[in-house]
């Protein structure tokens, strides 16, 4: 045996796996197929800034006790969001907006008295003839797409609401600095602790038995064969999702009808993200400073539903964000087509197009859509699968164990402490078994 365990893919869920096996004194190889760790968690640095390009997760929602954790081992801290929001109205002007999604949330909660799961865009439908209720759908119609990187038609409502439920939707912050501290910290551990990290190594074959796996991978050394007692799988949905597809990862038997069932109820969320870097942060100043604190700047007809600045850090950077429906609609973009579309689309929504572009130093972006290695942005499950997720996690004759923000079934699908929480989950299974 090469090892005691193999975890397949580095990203927050593996490198958590690792660190907690690795503590318990197992012989761990850490496989990934990207030649960084991190997974869907990316930062890139950025010229003479302080604050980071955050390509992937950006975010902490809800309590997050592992994340927070991690930050406070790593000498960090979470700074909560703040900042105005302003929208494009009627008129044509930015007025300030309500941001506050409890009325959202409200709507939700009737979700938990249907009889049967149905898609949240049936669900909303019974609001389309209630007056005062017809804003509320639009803000909660507007949460699933923006906020979930869902398809209305497809979500499942009872999903979502739970999810709401939870409280993890309610409450935001950022790791100060962004999320690289916690990453090192996390690999800085695993390395310490005697764990085998290989980079730009693609598994292809999961063949496994009750108390062995063998893994097939290639890397830039050529094939690699890794045998190990039990694995731990941490790929994405979207990945498991096209196991045994050409170029995809395969496993040998193939997963149980369970798991296969599960995985066509999680689906990946589409999202269109650029971070537009500016030579200064010239939107503080214009309109006589009238949106200096601004947080949050939106407009329905724009392709990019929302931008956000960095408050309350001030920075130069603004995310432009699209997610569901919005963000599959600028998937034949290319990067540079997307960073343009962005940056002149906040120009237009401040009003002050010209200068945007004047003031625009660069622009970066990533396509998790058509990465191989994520095949969506995060997952949400679709009608009917309020099971699914706890169906995903559950581990394989003491042998396959898994782990991801899509195996999270207590309402943190989606996000960083999610994937961080079932590694651990993970690596316990497994040393109990």
């Amino acid at each position: 045996m090469d090892a005691d365990v193999v975890v397949i893919g580095a990203g927050a869920a593996g490198l958590a796996a690792a660190r907690a096996l690795s503590g318990r004194r197992l012989r761990v190889v850490l496989l990934e197929a990207r030649d960084r760790a991190g997974g869907r968690v990316w930062s890139r640095p950025t010229p003479r800034r302080a604050t980071p390009a955050e390509l992937g997760a950006e975010f902490i929602h809800g309590n997050a006790p592992q994340t927070m954790a991690l930050l406070r081992e790593a000498g960090a801290a979470s700074i909560d969001i703040t900042g105005e929001a302003w929208a494009k109205a009627a008129t044509g002007a930015l007025q300030p907006e309500d941001r506050d999604f409890a009325a959202a949330g409200a709507v939700f909660a009737q979700a938990s008295e249907l009889p049967e799961d149905e898609s949240v865009e049936r669900f909303l439908r019974r609001f389309a003839d209630d007056e005062s209720a017809r804003a509320a759908a639009q803000r909660a119609r507007d949460f699933v797409e923006g906020f979930e990187a869902a398809d209305p038609a497809i979500a499942s409502v009872q999903s979502i609401a739970a999810e709401w439920q939870s409280g993890v939707d309610r409450k935001s912050a950022r790791p100060f600095g962004g999320y690289p501290p916690l990453l090192e910290l996390l690999l800085g551990a695993c390395v310490a602790s005697g764990v085998e990290l290989r980079l730009s190594t693609i598994v292809r074959r999961i063949v496994w038995r009750r108390g062995s796996v063998t893994v097939d991978a290639s890397g830039s050394s050529g094939a690699q064969i890794v045998r190990a007692r039990s694995a731990i799988v941490t790929l994405p949905a979207g990945v498991l999702r096209h196991a045994g597809g050409d170029g995809a990862v395969s496993f040998d038997p193939e997963l149980p009808r369970a798991k296969r069932t599960a995985l066509q109820s999680i689906e990946m969320g589409h999202v269109a993200r650029v971070v537009l870097l500016f030579r200064t942060a010239f939107w503080e100043r214009i309109a006589g400073g009238r949106y200096r604190d601004g947080g949050f700047f939106s407009g329905d007809r724009q392709p990019f539903g929302v931008y956000w600045t960095q408050l309350p850090v001030r920075s130069e950077l603004v995310v432009a964000w699209a997610g569901g429906p919005r963000a599959t609609a600028l998937q034949a973009r290319t990067p540079d087509a997307l960073v343009e579309l962005a940056r002149d689309g906040f120009g237009e929504l401040l009003g002050e197009a010209s200068l945007a572009r004047d003031e625009f130093e660069a622009g970066f972006t990533h396509d998790w859509t058509n990465d191989p290695f994520a095949r969506g942005a995060y997952s949400y499950v679709a009608v009917g699968g309020g099971e699914a997720r706890a169906a995903l996690a559950a581990p394989l004759d003491a042998t396959l164990f898994f782990a991801g923000e899509a195996t999270s079934a207590d309402g943190q699908g989606g996000t960083v402490n999610g994937a961080l929480e079932t590694g651990e989950r993970a690596a316990c299974e497994l040393a109990d078994a």
